[in-house]
């Protein structure tokens, strides 16, 4: 850019032309006023007052103006609220220059005032509206070839204000808004923003192949599951972009801006309303408090103490044996919260004397055992290791919880402890009997669990291998095609997490209403869409069979527990059910099949300490 041009695009010219456009605004404004008041013949005193008023007034005004801010306004985006501004400033300016004019005592009629006032207010917004169409049309002329084509679905308030955002930044992002699509007949054919409603949903093939649609806004936030498959399905064949709008409570709270769109996630196609936290009441038991979370590296675990580390601990204490995962957590916790104390723990669940030294000295107040192994297919070829970490590991921490007189225990379990096929289910379902025992037979804290489903983007997810499939171009191997699996985020499992902990009492079970299940090989084909592939055509889907250990599908309740509401209007409990003997000694039946053990001991508080004792002389 040679000088002259970088001269006139700089911000100190431009100010300087509208500093000179205001001041000839003021004159033309001034001498129109005194003309029309006098019908073209002005009194010769009153033409020798301006000697003594025009400099004042055209400073007072200056001034006015820029107090407002008018010299400070991009004007190519002028809209009513720059026209309210200025409004505003012409009319302190007039004030000011009717306070001047009397206190020096050099007056002009009344009328000249009011008159002036109508007139450079209608001068300057004037100017400032041209300044907008000036540049839109010089856009226009200069409008580079080559700018991809964006269209917007939903041409409501989030839809308008996204149309408005885009077209501001649109030479930034190389994109141009040809239009919105909506559903409401009531807004087809109508102009918004100066850009056309172009029809509704059935209109979006049409319009991509004569617009030359690139890419799709999707501007509903709180378009339900079945809305995004919809224009999912409908998109997967015309080779555009999809893109959606953060939620709304999102842009409120700051969180993120809304020109932030993002791709359609699969988080996106599993929508239901999410599960809100009661935060006063979460704050209440972890604030001051010293917290311990074992499992602390896995993705529950991790999750966990980034929330947890929000809620003001006095002291945070993360264990786990995976010394990789432990590191990566503590190091962004440390970067985030640098005035957050934390301990850094590398110790095994199953060795009590160790963790023992972990309670004896730190003392926790609450405790969030999150620590398991969870690959169902591994399990079943090491029992021995599952019962070991699953279900001694999680006794040790019960007991010194209890022994230690920690205030609160929440326990992660899984929904795969319901009428457990696996391995991995049976000594989840073992721990939740075991923590229900302590629950009653201890004398000061509150142990509870919490049962949910598959995480997406855990470690070793369907979700992760999936992405990894893909990117190695296929195929995508799924284990059958009736297999449907629960799934929640990795946020809204933590919360729970976390809610269950204000919530819990005395060994309830806490479930999240996770809306219905959903079939893994629909999942497939969507990861496969949402990479603007096709499946069966660019990727292929291949079935392997039922792994050991696994269900078609999942249940959260067993026969025996009864749903119960819980305070909190999506999370239900599961009640300790022992009460029948018989019912209980048929369940313990069948887990000790699942895990070749001798389980019905459980049954009897008496024997229940020894039956463990058995079973660290086993293992």
């Amino acid at each position: 850019m040679n000088p002259i041009r970088r001269l006139v695009h700089s911000s100190k010219f431009k100010k300087a032309a509208l500093i000179l456009i205001d001041v000839l605004l003021v004159g033309i404004s001034l001498t129109a006023s005194l003309l029309l008041r006098f019908d073209g013949v002005v009194p010769i005193h009153f033409i020798e007052r301006l000697e003594y008023l025009l400099l004042p007034m055209i400073l007072i005004y200056l001034l006015a103006f820029s107090l407002a801010g008018l010299y400070r306004q991009v004007w190519r985006y002028a809209s009513v609220n720059e026209l309210i501004l200025v409004m505003f400033a012409v009319g302190v300016g007039t004030a000011g220059i009717y306070a001047y004019s009397f206190l020096i005592d050099v007056m002009l009629p009344r009328g000249v005032y009011v008159i002036q006032l109508v007139l450079l207010f209608l001068l300057l917004g004037g100017s400032r509206i041209y300044l907008r169409v000036f540049s839109s049309v010089l856009h226009r002329v200069r409008k580079p070839p080559g700018k991809k084509n964006v269209l917007i679905i939903g041409a409501g308030d989030v839809g308008v204000m996204v149309a408005r955002e885009l077209k501001r930044i649109q030479d930034r992002l190389d994109t141009r808004v040809v239009g919105f699509v909506d559903d409401d007949r009531g807004k087809q054919g109508q102009i918004i923003q100066g850009l056309p409603v172009l029809g509704g949903r059935e209109e979006i093939p049409r319009l991509v192949q004569e617009k030359g649609i690139r890419e799709i806004v999707i501007a509903i936030p709180s378009a339900p599951y079945s809305i995004l498959r919809h224009f999912l399905d409908l998109c997967s064949s015309l080779n555009v972009t999809m893109k959606a709008v953060p939620g709304v409570f999102d842009i409120l709270e700051g969180k993120v801006k809304l020109t932030h769109l993002k791709e359609v996630e699969i988080e996106d196609l599993l929508r239901r309303p999410p599960v809100k936290v009661d935060m006063q009441a979460i704050s209440g038991y972890l604030a001051d408090k010293t917290v311990l979370v074992t499992g602390a590296g896995g993705s529950i675990g991790s999750e966990l103490c980034r929330q947890i580390a929000l809620m003001d601990p006095r002291k945070l204490l993360l264990l786990d044996h995976n010394e990789d995962g432990l590191f990566h957590i503590c190091r962004e916790l440390q970067a985030r919260h640098s005035q957050l104390e934390t301990c850094q723990l590398v110790r095994d669940v199953r060795h009590r004397a160790s963790l023992e030294k972990v309670f004896s000295v730190h003392s926790p107040d609450v405790v969030y055992h999150a620590a398991a192994y969870k690959h169902v297919p591994l399990m079943e070829f090491n029992v021995e290791e599952a019962v070991c970490n699953n279900i001694l590991g999680s006794k040790n921490v019960m007991d010194l919880a209890e022994a230690y007189r920690v205030d609160r225990f929440v326990y992660i379990s899984t929904d795969k402890a319901v009428n457990p096929s696996s391995v991995m289910g049976a000594t989840k379902r073992v721990s939740e009997i075991y923590m229900q025992h302590r629950a009653r037979n201890n004398g000061s804290c509150k142990f509870c669990a919490v049962r949910f489903g598959n995480v997406l983007n855990s470690r070793g997810s369907v979700v992760t291998l999936f992405r990894e499939q893909i990117a190695k171009g296929g195929p995508l191997t799924v284990t059958h095609p009736e297999m449907t699996r629960y799934f929640m985020t990795i946020p809204e499992a933590v919360q729970l997490v976390i809610q269950a902990g204000a919530l819990g009492q005395y060994g309830e079970i806490f479930v999240l209403d996770m809306g219905e299940q959903v079939k893994i090989v629909d999942l497939a084909r969507d990861m496969i869409r949402l990479s603007g592939l096709q499946p069966d055509r660019d990727i292929d889907i291949v079935f392997m069979g039922i792994r050991p250990g696994e269900k078609l599908f999942e249940e959260l309740f067993n026969h025996r527990e009864e749903l119960i509401h819980s305070r909190h209007e999506r999370i239900f409990i599961a009640p300790d059910s022992r009460e029948n003997e018989m019912e209980t000694q048929a369940e313990l039946l069948n887990l000790g099949r699942k895990l070749e053990m001798d389980l019905t001991p459980l049954l009897s508080e008496k024997d229940l300490e020894r039956w463990f004792k058995d079973i660290e002389a086993v293992t």
